[in-house]
């Protein structure tokens, strides 16, 4: 029975490091001969970093490889990953389109070729024999100009069939030069009806409090819990939730250990917002959804009754999840006999 929905999964960091591995070597990649065994490779990738944009680098290696010949088989096979070995039966999978165009092109044809991106990701997610329901979120960068994020704004609105809404990623360091470009984003969005989530509070370097009103999700937001409390009541009476990826934390050098966000889910719990987990990037770090929960469990982060919450909390907070109920409640109705 599958009882999870991955809300915040990134097609750069979602495919596992065996499966790249047998991509690399079977196309004879030069990075083969710079890890020549399988056990190097997944050392390097899954190694903390000193930092989020450190970190973030890994996305730039495989970003390359994710071309719109090569797309069908890097999601399909992440799609049957987490059906058949995480329980997923419901997946926004994020990503940046521009960044998955050929770098040959000039800016204006790159633009363009985005919304092939877009449907080749969609066509390849869809599976009868791995029946999960995968939508996908824009993510605007804050590296690209502002051309391509309103293109890829646009592209959302454009096909919903495909698309559940539009996030903010990159480095959150360039965010604070270019605030102002941002809100108008994201109000943007939401003048459009486009649901909106955005990587902020993660580190220190993106708190910024201006952006919260224009989101339907926060991508992380454990400073808010941490360093920010008296914002929570806020993120409360807006309906917002916590993305949480608790791995991510300490491969990014945010988090010294996961017991830290014990903090983040009392301080929730009593203001009452919602909090999901998340892998963030499930292949990079070698930890898949189940794994993540029962990390927080067995250190004592969290407990049996949190979990079914977070679990529920994720439907509810899905941005195209069809049913008013997560499966766990629809099991638990036939068992009980209950219409």
């Amino acid at each position: 029975m599958s009882l999870y929905a991955e809300l915040h999964r990134h097609l750069g960091g979602a495919v596992v490091p065996r499966v790249f591995w047998r991509y690399l070597v079977r196309n004879e990649h030069p990075l083969v001969q710079e890890f020549p065994t399988y056990e190097q490779f997944e050392a390097f990738v899954t190694k903390p970093r000193a930092s989020l944009a450190e970190y973030l680098e890994l996305h730039a290696l495989v970003e390359p490889f994710q071309t719109l010949e090569t797309l069908p088989y890097f999601v399909s096979k992440l799609v049957r990953g987490a059906y058949v070995f995480e329980g997923i039966c419901y997946l926004e999978l994020r990503h940046t389109p521009y960044y998955r165009t050929d770098p040959n092109l000039s800016q204006a044809d790159r633009i363009a070729q985005m919304k092939d991106v877009v449907i080749a990701v969609g066509e390849a997610g869809h599976d009868p024999q791995y029946p999960l329901l995968m939508r996908q979120i824009m993510c605007m960068h804050s590296q690209l100009p502002h051309e391509v994020n309103k293109a890829t704004l646009e592209l959302a609105e454009s096909l919903p069939q495909y698309v559940c809404g539009v996030d903010l990623a990159g480095p959150d360091i360039y965010y604070a030069a270019r605030i102002h470009e941002w809100i108008e984003m994201f109000r943007l969005a939401q003048q459009k009806g486009i649901k909106t989530t955005g990587h902020l509070y993660e580190t220190a370097d993106g708190c910024h409090p201006g952006l919260l009103p224009y989101l339907s999700r926060i991508g992380h937001g454990i400073q808010i819990a941490l360093r920010y409390p008296e914002l929570l009541p806020e993120v409360a009476a807006r309906g917002q939730c916590l993305e949480v990826c608790p791995t991510t934390y300490l491969k990014t050098g945010t988090l010294s250990d996961l017991t830290t966000l014990r903090t983040v889910f009392e301080r929730c719990e009593a203001a009452g917002v919602d909090v999901v987990i998340c892998t963030d990037n499930a292949g990079l770090h070698n930890v898949r959804l189940p794994w993540e929960f029962e990390n927080l469990l067995t250190q004592d982060v969290i407990d049996f009754t949190q979990l079914a919450a977070c679990q529920d909390a994720a439907f509810r907070h899905a941005f195209a999840w069809p049913h008013p109920h997560p499966p766990r409640v629809l099991l638990d109705r036939l068992i009980t006999g209950l219409p």
